[in-house]
This record gives C-alpha cells, sequence and structure tokens, in this order.
C-alpha cells in the first residue's frame, strides 16, 4: 500500500480531516497532488529531509512560528543579510513559496521570475545593482538556468558578474560541473538547505 493509498485508508477509518496527513518524497509533488488531495492528503515535504524543510512543512499544522532561533544550530552562525535584494527564477510555484518563506527569514528581499526568460527580463529591465544575487533553478520552460545564465552573463551591464547560485534537483557532478561552465558561481542540491544558500550567499557577497 502507497502513501496515498494509505492516507485514503486513514480518512476512511479515522473520519473526517481533522488529524494532518503529509506526504513525504522524492518526486515532484506537482505530479500527485491532485490524486494526494482527493485521498485527503494535507501536504507535502520534499526527500531528502532538512531542518529547515522539515518546520516549514509542519509549523502550519502545528500552531508554531518558525523564527530565526528555531532555525540556529549550536555552533553555528547566525545570518542576517539586511534587505539585500535577490531574484529567484523557479517555475514551480511551491518551491518558489517556500523558498521565499525560508530565505525571508534571514531578511533577504525576493523577487520571483517564472522561468530563464522572465528572469533575463526582469535583470534587463532592473537598475545596475538592483539585484545583489540570482538563485538560479536549471529546468524551466522557455528558457532554462544555462541558457539565462549565459545571457545574463553577456549582457553590457557593470552588474553582470553578480553572483548566481544554481537551486536544482541535479546533483551529479556532471550537472554541477554544467552550472560551472555555463557561468554559475555555485550549486545547491534540491530540496534547499537554507543555511547552505544563506553560506553561499554570504561569501560571494563578501558579507
Amino acid at each position: 500500500m502507497d502513501g496515498i493509498a494509505t492516507a485514503r485508508e486513514l480518512r476512511r477509518r479515522l473520519g473526517g480531516n481533522n488529524i494532518p496527513i503529509l506526504i513525504i518524497s522524492a518526486y515532484d509533488w506537482s505530479d500527485i497532488e491532485k490524486e494526494a488531495k482527493a485521498a485527503g492528503v494535507s501536504g507535502f515535504i520534499s526527500k531528502p529531509l532538512f531542518k529547515s524543510t522539515l518546520f516549514y512543512g509542519l509549523r502550519g499544522y502545528a500552531g508554531m512560528d518558525m523564527s530565526q532561533e528555531v532555525m540556529k544550530e549550536d555552533g553555528k552562525e547566525n545570518f542576517s543579510f539586511d534587505g539585500i535584494r535577490v531574484l529567484v527564477a523557479e517555475d514551480n510555484e511551491l518551491n518558489w513559496e517556500i523558498a521565499s518563506e525560508l530565505l525571508g527569514e534571514f531578511d533577504l528581499q525576493l523577487d520571483w521570475a517564472e522561468n530563464g526568460q522572465i528572469c533575463v527580463d526582469m535583470v534587463e529591465a532592473s537598475q545596475p545593482g538592483t539585484y545583489k544575487a540570482v538563485l538560479m533553478d536549471i529546468r524551466m520552460p522557455v528558457m532554462n538556468g544555462f541558457e539565462a545564465t549565459k545571457v545574463i552573463r553577456k549582457m553590457d551591464r557593470p552588474d553582470k558578474d553578480m553572483p548566481i547560485i544554481a537551486m536544482t534537483a541535479d546533483a551529479f557532478s556532471e550537472d554541477v560541473q554544467k552550472c560551472m561552465e555555463a557561468g554559475m558561481n555555485a550549486h545547491v542540491a534540491k530540496p534547499i538547505d537554507v543555511r547552505e544558500v544563506c553560506r553561499l550567499l554570504k561569501k560571494y557577497l563578501e558579507l
């Protein structure tokens, strides 16, 4: 019995929808969302599990607020970016909402580009220095992350060398190499480890 079938049977036996049931999976939520919701599933958490994504996924059902104090690990530095503006290129709305919620906790100001072409257009339309970095998904419609990065790097503007960090489920060594060859600065595997993203931003923004 798979997770969706289990959720359906739990709803049948328990009745009502007052007990949250969350799917934990490495698959894309959009592939199973319709069937899962029909079975009574309340939400979704991506694998592999990081503390940040786990807190985000559970807090809506536990009546808790996630703060930097909750996120902070013993012996680890705390991050604050004081309103630094970052562009997030991500075609999946759920992934954008998660990234926005988690990274917003560290005082980052985030704008959303739904695909690579929109990302390029937003950079091009902005005043130089508006965006201090780009968090770039790879697999996007219209224009993918590799293509968008190459276009940005060729722009005639003083901030064309801004840090671009890949955020992608493609995490093999050859995938990382392709990101570097396209002109990106670093690579973070999905689901994102928020503290790793913060470390990379701090490193490349020289904060």
